[in-house]
């Protein structure tokens, strides 16, 4: 699902839709156009996504021999992923080259919060849910708060119940599916110090990614380009060892290459002892597909497609561009 722009600066996605169905030469002939007119694609897919999808993309991309193409599937609720495909269409607007911006997608995913209520765990398997919980699912009237990311969590619903979320400043959106209450708008968002609420349509893959139709997804995230920005400049960048192009983290998001293992250096020779041996050199890492991509969205982007932004902390009681430093960029999840 693509949301509508957060700002006059967000640009629009492209959605690929019907990727298992429609014939190949069709696919091709869709992800080629958007090279030729971006020069690089940022893939985003819902892991609820039919695995045809990712089979297809994959398939497209190795076909088209193209290094241009960042396929990415990060474990995120369907309203999370919209999320974070829209915080990826603010960024192009800025002078991030196309392999920082597609990096940012995995440390854009640290700050984000995403949940449901639900009117049953029954079905549930995105988050551990013990028996008691399922017991409770069968009496009738009953609802549980869960959020899948970035710490999974479970509570039932009753007058003082809540969800541990974000140490920072927020803005929400909510999606209402077959369920009817405010626990979302009036206690969670409170308790969360959320300073924006909206709602958009629920996202056609939740129902299943869920285990129910019977729910409300939210998400908690930083909707200010300024923000976004800084975060994202503020996490050193290192060059593909095999494309090279500009990357955050230790495996380029479009050849997939890894990071290089440092040569040991040579131990220095003792008085008595003899000099110690050279280590050995790492492995590379050769470039191949992606883990397991695919996508319903894809984001085009240029090499430096606008100005960039200025930078600003969010209103709140702890800014989470302070703290991007303390995520290394070794320390974001391989794509």
């Amino acid at each position: 699902m693509a949301l509508p722009p957060q700002d006059e600066r967000t640009l629009p996605a492209v959605v690929l839709r019907d990727l298992d169905t429609q014939p190949l030469e069709q696919s091709l002939a869709a992800v080629q156009s958007l090279i030729d007119q971006y020069g690089y694609v940022v893939v985003v897919c819902s892991r609820a996504a039919p695995e045809g999808v990712a089979r297809r993309l994959h398939t497209v991309r190795s076909l088209l021999e193209s290094d241009r193409i960042a396929l990415f599937r990060p474990d995120l609720p369907p309203l999370g992923l919209a999320v974070l495909a829209r915080q990826l269409r603010q960024l192009a607007s800025c002078d991030l080259s196309p392999g920082v911006l597609a990096s940012a997608g995995r440390l854009l995913t640290h700050y984000l919060h995403a949940g449901a209520l639900l009117g049953s765990v029954t079905k549930l398997d995105r988050v551990p849910v013990n028996l008691k919980s399922h017991a409770r699912s069968w009496v009738p009237g009953t609802q549980f708060g869960v959020l899948a990311h970035p710490e999974p969590q479970l509570t039932r619903i009753g007058p003082r119940a809540t969800l541990a979320g974000p140490e920072f400043g927020t803005s929400m959106l909510v999606a209402k599916g077959q369920l009817q209450s405010d626990w979302i708008t009036a206690t969670l968002a409170k308790a969360w110090n959320v300073q924006g609420l909206r709602e958009a349509p629920l996202p056609a893959e939740s129902a299943l990614w869920w285990g129910t139709g019977r729910l409300i997804e939210f998400c908690a995230f930083l909707p200010d380009l300024p923000v976004l920005y800084q975060l994202v400049a503020s996490v050193r960048q290192s060059v593909c060892h095999w494309c090279g192009i500009d990357v955050i983290g230790d495996r380029c998001v479009f050849c997939s290459a890894t990071a290089p293992a440092p040569l040991a250096l040579p131990a220095s020779s003792g008085s008595h002892g003899s000099s110690g041996s050279h280590g050995s050199l790492g492995s590379q890492g050769s470039p191949g597909s992606h883990g397991s991509s695919g996508s319903h969205g894809s984001l085009g982007s240029h090499g430096s497609p606008g100005s960039s932004a200025s930078t600003r902390s969010p209103a709140s009681s702890r800014s989470p561009a302070s703290s991007a430093s303390s995520v290394h960029e070794n320390q974001l999840p391989a794509g």
